[in-house]
C-alpha cells in the first residue's frame, strides 16, 4: 500500500467515527485520516486550495449543516474536486438515497453494518480496494 495515502472521513456519529478510525488503523498505520464532523466542515476542508486533497473521502449522508448528498453535488460541480474518489458510507439502505448518491457520481455506496465485527471488516475491505487494488488518479 502506498505510504502517502490520505482519507477524509465525514462522519457526525462519534461511535461510527471511532469504529472507522480503528478499522483503518488496523488496515495500515500508513493511512493518514482526518475527520470532518459535518458537511460544512468537509466542504471547507475540500475546497481549500492550500490543502492537498485526500485520496479518498468516506461520506456519511445524514450530516448537520450540509447533507452528504448536497456536499457530493457541490464537489462534482467544482473542477478541483470533480474527480475526487467519494465512497458513501451510511446507515441508510433507502433506494432513493442509493439512487441520489449515484446520480451525484458517488464512486461507491456502502451500507454501514450494525455489528461491530462486520463494520470493521467492511471498512478494511473498502480500504484495501480503494487504496491498494484500485489505481488512484494522478495527483
Amino acid at each position: 500500500m502506498n505510504e502517502s495515502l490520505k482519507i477524509l472521513l465525514v462522519e457526525d456519529n462519534p461511535d461510527d467515527e471511532q469504529l472507522t478510525m480503528r478499522a483503518l488503523r488496523k488496515l495500515t498505520p500508513k493511512v493518514n485520516a482526518d475527520v470532518a464532523r459535518d458537511g460544512q466542515e468537509a466542504w471547507d476542508y475540500l475546497s481549500d486550495p492550500s490543502r492537498p486533497l485526500p485520496n479518498l473521502v468516506l461520506l456519511d449522508l445524514k450530516l448537520p449543516k450540509i447533507s452528504g448528498l448536497e456536499l457530493l453535488e457541490r464537489l462534482r460541480k467544482v473542477e478541483r474536486t470533480k474527480y475526487l474518489l467519494v465512497v458513501v458510507l451510511t446507515s441508510s439502505d433507502e433506494p432513493s438515497d442509493v439512487r441520489a448518491s449515484y446520480r451525484q457520481y458517488a464512486n461507491s455506496y456502502i451500507r454501514k453494518p450494525v455489528a461491530y465485527e462486520e463494520f470493521g471488516d467492511v471498512v478494511r475491505q473498502l480500504g484495501l480496494y480503494w487504496l491498494d487494488t484500485n489505481i488512484l488518479p494522478p495527483s
